[in-house]
């Protein structure tokens, strides 16, 4: 079975970075698009990037554009979101998903990991 797990998320003050890393098993990493969303509390889990199965192409929520990137490594099955100038209202759960499709325009999450907390203090 698919399995994300996420790693990387912590407490930083706003200006830091901070990466998050998604290492994926189950199938092949690189037949699928993966994504990043968000969760802050009493909030929608909202999509914050995505990135096509074979690196490159790649989409962004405006309010990261800018400051974060996402990447992947397919030989090492591994999602990454590099995260600079962090502000307070970047402070939520992180989840990281994978599509069934190689489509990262219109990114559908099939699989989710089980989140990593990024709190950002101002």
């Amino acid at each position: 079975q698919v399995q994300l797990v996420e790693s990387g998320g912590g407490l930083v003050q706003a200006g830091d970075s901070l990466r998050l890393s998604c290492e994926a098993s189950g199938r092949t990493f690189s037949s699928y698009a993966m994504g990043w969303f968000r969760q802050a509390p009493g909030k929608e889990r909202e999509f914050v990037a995505s990135i096509a199965r074979i690196g490159g192409s790649t989409s962004y929520a405006d309010s990261v554009k800018g400051r974060f990137t996402i990447s992947r490594d397919n030989a090492k099955n591994t999602l990454y979101l590099q995260m600079n100038s962090l502000k307070p209202e970047d402070t939520a759960v992180y989840y990281c998903a994978q599509s069934n499709s190689g489509d990262y325009s219109d990114f559908s999450p099939s699989y989710w990991g089980q989140g990593t907390q990024v709190t950002v203090s101002s």
